[in-house]
């Protein structure tokens, strides 16, 4: 009987909110606590251990004019991988990455299709542009091409009025998010504003990005409906620059981005004080970097959420809420090694000293 070659964890390894173990082994690629009876080769590394963390607003396969090729995927997805984040939910790219699902050195990558946005109301070449009358068959359709999630466009600058507005009417929303639910996918929606809000949480969304338009009128109603947020905060900061630029042909969005701005923080900890759900979420991809995960989670507890559960937001929590395993016995071997404990300072997560995808050490 041949002898298995086997990584021996010792320190602290996170498997959960509030649980510690004292050490854990990766043997064929998997999670053990159980202590192997043979080994061929034994290699032992002391720290902190978490389970890969969580971008859940990512976009491998998109640049700021539309799809990348593959090459330029690839260092997107290995910049993610070397920040530690291992599993990604790829909210919305016009490139077909699948491809990377075949590679045993990246990320895994949950995927929720190619945005589906009104008309002239997205950034050009990311979306289907299409018509109320043709959502439910859109959502169908990026349904079955993701990995349980759909993406829409719930707002965006009309140009006519010179300021954020709504996408899509009530019925086409409801009809559109019963056809995703139908399939099996659950729903997210792209919204900085107000007005957008009410209509897709009654309509049934599963989860908001961005959110900044919450307000003390519609935050009760995502408590109510168990509706989540992937709040980009590192996104929300690009936004005085965005102002700037079109302060003179859109005043009225120019000012309506700053407000959003100045109480982003706010907005987030009120979310946070109702009991909605926070996950951490980057935006990458679109104009900005990757692996930017350890400055998102530095940003949500900037706004006051509790350093434990900012950390939660890209990893257990995360985890669970995507269907996917942590430090749990018998799971592929995704995990982060670090120096530190990251529940006292969430600043250690820029730091990685090892990165396991897969039970092979890969950064």
């Amino acid at each position: 009987m041949s002898q298995t070659p086997v990584m021996h964890f010792k320190g602290r390894m996170l498997t959960g909110p509030g649980e510690v173990r004292d050490e854990l082994w990766v043997v064929g690629g998997r999670v053990t606590f159980e202590r192997p009876r043979t080994a061929r080769e034994v290699t032992t590394v002391t720290g902190w251990v978490l389970p890969g963390l969580v971008d859940a607003h990512c976009h491998v396969g998109l640049d700021a004019h539309g799809a990348v090729d593959a090459a330029t995927s690839e260092r997107q997805a290995l910049t993610d991988r070397d920040a530690g984040t291992l599993l990604i939910r790829d909210a919305g790219s016009a490139a077909d990455t699948r491809w990377i699902d075949d590679r045993e050195d990246l990320p895994r990558i949950i995927r929720a299709g190619r945005h589906i946005a009104r008309t002239r109301r997205y950034i050009r070449n990311f979306a289907h542009e299409i018509e109320p009358e043709d959502l439910a068959a859109y959502v169908r359709r990026e349904a079955r091409r993701g990995d349980g999630w759909v993406k829409l466009v719930g707002d965006w600058i009309e140009r006519s009025v010179g300021d954020l507005t709504p996408c899509w009417p009530r019925g086409a929303l409801e009809a559109a998010i019963a056809a995703a639910h139908q399939e099996g996918a659950r729903v997210t929606a792209h919204c900085f504003a107000e007005d957008s809000l009410r209509d897709l949480v009654e309509a049934g969304i599963d989860c908001v990005e961005h959110a900044t338009g919450l307000t003390e009128d519609t935050i009760p109603l995502f408590a109510e409906r168990g509706v989540a947020i992937v709040p980009t905060l590192v996104n929300i900061d690009t936004f005085p620059q965005l102002a700037a630029g079109g302060e003179q042909k859109f005043p009225h969005w120019s000012a309506h981005l700053r407000r959003l701005y100045e109480r982003r923080y706010d907005t987030v900890r009120a979310a946070y004080d109702a009991g909605i759900e926070i996950f951490v979420g980057t935006d990458a991809g679109g104009s900005l970097a990757h692996g930017l995960v350890a400055r998102e989670v530095a940003e949500l507890v900037k706004a006051g959420i509790p350093a434990a559960e900012a950390l939660s937001a890209t990893a257990w929590r995360a985890r669970e809420w995507l269907g996917r395993p942590g430090l749990t016995e018998g799971a592929p071997a995704d995990l982060v090694l670090y120096a530190a404990d990251p529940r006292q300072d969430v600043g250690v997560l820029a730091d990685p000293r090892r990165v396991v995808l897969r039970g092979r050490v890969v950064a």
